[in-house]
């Protein structure tokens, strides 16, 4: 496991640390390393789909649009592949 150290941590800071720690019964390092954890890991995995789906709501794709993509991507689904070019 790393072990990390942080310099100049303001008194108020560390007062408010210590208080936190002591509210949830940790030790003030339990409690820093509680408060990291919580901040950089996600609450649950990022569900790719839902991810996608949240982009293109916000990005305000439509129905419509995507009707009009699956057209597409059908169409060139069933066209024959074309040919490489010959350079003789």
């Amino acid at each position: 496991m790393a072990i990390l150290t942080v310099r100049n941590v303001p008194d108020e800071v560390h007062r408010a640390l210590r208080l936190r720690a002591a509210e949830h019964g940790r030790s003030t390092e339990a409690e820093v390393r509680e408060i990291l954890a919580l901040a950089v890991k996600p609450a649950q995995r990022v569900r790719m789909g839902g991810a996608m789906v949240a982009i293109a709501r916000d990005a305000g794709v439509t129905e419509s649009d995507v009707s009009a993509l699956r057209a597409v991507l059908d169409d060139a689904a069933r066209r024959k592949p074309a040919e490489p070019m010959s350079l003789k």
